[in-house]
């Protein structure tokens, strides 16, 4: 027997087991429906009160928001758990690991009862159904599983924060409040965490995306890369190739957060507008003269904000700003005066993209108004109509409405703010322009001269993350028990919105020109998402609802065009849909 049939064997046994696990699981004190968690934008912790699999319990968790793991036994014997309870002041809610044995320790029970007067309370119980009798006076949500291995801390995980559906109703009374037909339905609201035999693909069927994408580092088109599969709101592949740098001496990490180039365009600025259109204070037929007093007396005052979405507007394809750079315009040392930072020791002069760079690209010559030509100054105004109509940054703005709420954990601006260098992978070695490493400042030369954050590039994100946010438009608006958009409008932004391109508003779109085969051979007609220069993509296809995602640091350690060449990013995708096929047959 192959290496990869054994694969396919024992994903089909643990298959079995996470469904036996599902089977006896039971919510119990859930009138509040608090189960599964809607809200969050909060902190949370983990607290192993005696639960063999935490390990496997927290890194699931850890897939749908920051989860802090506390060892509990370690208090217990080192001090007591009321120093604990002094360690988790700044958590908002607590998940509780309890097993069948811990439950009968009237520590861990004086524990519970002193944490749910002060925290929101979440009871993860495992192990023999008669250790619920000692939690029959607690009435916090709680999950509880007979089983207590991994499979039952990967359902339990999930099912906390909707990544599966549970419901199951006790056999028989536990006490007074556990009576026999006690239980709660739960329905799945996000993402799951699962196998390719999850949704009846062999594992064996996907074995050609990794010989793709170590084809691709063998033959140095990429370091490094990351490939995330989502089929019917299950992640079933998600794996990591080859190394940050081809000097680097530890490899990749499916969590590696990546310089998302021009996917910036439809994860940040696009569902910003989305939201301001909703909200009706953006209107698509309105022109930028409406928005933009700048404009007003040039001839970029009439073009519709419809027309900028979908590259019609006429704008040159890019300008190189950088070119014009003087040495009075750069420091090498931040201050008050040079306060933009462009890449490690680079500061460019405050108010350099107002009096410089906005009105060059105000003034510049519109050569091809009412033609499909791919621009990236349509997202540098859209910024500018987002940030005046918002108030606030982009950067913020969709932290606010969508990244926080969602629990996508690793997407954002200016990654270096948040994150250690090395969770961020080198994007390129600069040595025209900013003559350095660049590790977490944006790729694009434009972008990092407004400090990073820019409409078409500048958002940086793990794959994770991105395949929430694209679960959210494969699922028309709604993710986590929350709507987002209408369903009118996420069908209006991904569909092909234009007489002369394969365009919706924002997104990229499948190309009717099969010869292009673009994104993908196999590919269905209603496919979007975007691609991005630094050698990443991602794909929402409703017919088969999936989403690929890609990335990787092509550029680095500079610019190659052998990913492109090698098709390597459409091989890939057509590897995903042949094993969709098969699975049909």
């Amino acid at each position: 027997m192959t290496t990869l049939a054994q694969e396919h064997e024992a994903n089909l046994e643990r298959l079995r087991l996470e469904k036996t696990v599902l089977q006896s699981t039971v919510v119990l004190n859930n009138a509040e429906e608090i189960l599964p968690l809607k809200n969050l934008d909060q902190k949370i912790a983990c607290i192993d009160l005696g639960f063999n699999h935490s390990t496997v319990f927290d890194s699931l968790a850890n897939k749908y928001q920051k989860v802090d793991h506390f060892n509990g036994n370690f208090y217990a014997s080192t001090s007591s758990l009321d120093a604990l309870l002094d360690d988790l002041k700044f958590y908002h809610t607590l998940i509780l690991e309890i097993s069948d044995v811990s439950a009968f320790d009237q520590r861990v029970l004086n524990f519970i009862a002193e944490a749910g007067q002060q925290k929101q309370v979440l009871i993860a119980l495992f192990g023999d159904a008669r250790s619920l009798v000692k939690l029959d006076s607690f009435n916090y949500p709680l999950i509880w599983s007979e089983q207590h291995n991994d499979a039952a801390a990967r359902v339990v995980a999930q099912a906390i924060f909707g990544g599966v559906d549970v419901e199951n109703y006790l056999k028989q009374d536990y006490g007074q409040n556990f009576c026999a037909g006690s239980g709660y339905r739960i329905r799945k609201i996000r993402l799951s965490y699962s196998i390719p035999e999850a949704v009846g693909i062999n594992t064996d069927d996907l074995k050609g995306i990794s010989q793709i994408a170590n084809e691709a580092i063998v033959a140095k088109a990429t370091p490094s890369a990351v490939v995330m599969v989502v089929k019917s709101g299950h992640v079933i592949y998600h794996q990591a190739f080859g190394k940050p740098t081809y000097q680097s001496s530890h490899s990749t990490h499916i969590d590696d957060i990546y310089d998302l180039a021009s996917i910036t365009k439809t994860a940040a600025t696009t569902p910003a507008v989305m939201h301001l259109y909703e909200k009706e204070k953006l209107q698509l037929d309105a022109n930028l003269g409406t928005y933009l007093g700048r404009s007003r007396g040039l001839d970029k005052s009439a073009i519709s904000v419809k027309e900028v979405m979908l590259h019609e507007a006429g704008f040159v394809p890019f300008i190189p700003f950088y070119q014009k750079l003087n040495v009075a315009d750069y420091r090498s040392d931040s201050s008050a005066e040079f306060n933009t930072r462009v890449a490690a020791n680079y500061y460019l002069r405050k108010n350099y993209f107002a009096e410089v760079m906005w009105p060059q690209m105000l003034r510049s010559p519109l050569q091809s108004r009412g033609r499909y030509v791919y621009s990236d100054l349509s997202m540098y105004v859209m910024k500018e109509i987002v940030e005046k109509l918002a108030g606030k940054s982009l950067s913020q703005y969709v932290q606010d409405q969508f990244y926080r709420p969602l629990g996508m954990q690793r997407a954002g601006y200016h990654p270096l703010n948040r994150f250690l260098a090395e969770d961020i992978i080198p994007t390129e070695e600069d040595t025209i322009f900013r003559k350095t490493r660049l590790q977490g400042d944006v790729h694009d030369q434009g972008a990092a001269m407004l400090g990073g954050e820019a409409g078409h590039a500048g958002l940086f994100s793990s794959a994770n993350d991105l395949a929430i946010l694209y679960q959210l438009f494969l699922n028309k608006g709604s993710y986590g028990g929350h709507r987002y958009f209408k369903v009118s409008t996420v069908e209006l932004f991904t569909s092909k919105q234009s007489n002369i391109s394969r365009r919706g508003l924002g997104f990229d779109r499948w190309d009717p020109d099969t010869t292009k085969q673009y994104p993908s051979r196999l590919a269905s007609p209603q496919t979007f998402g975007h691609t991005g220069y630094t050698g990443t993509c991602v794909w929402a296809d409703p017919v088969n609802d999936l989403i690929y995602i890609f990335l990787s640091n092509r550029v680095y350690p500079q610019v190659t065009d052998k990913l492109s060449n090698m098709r390597i990013r459409p091989r890939i995708q057509d590897v995903i849909y042949e094993a969709i096929a098969r699975a049909k047959d």
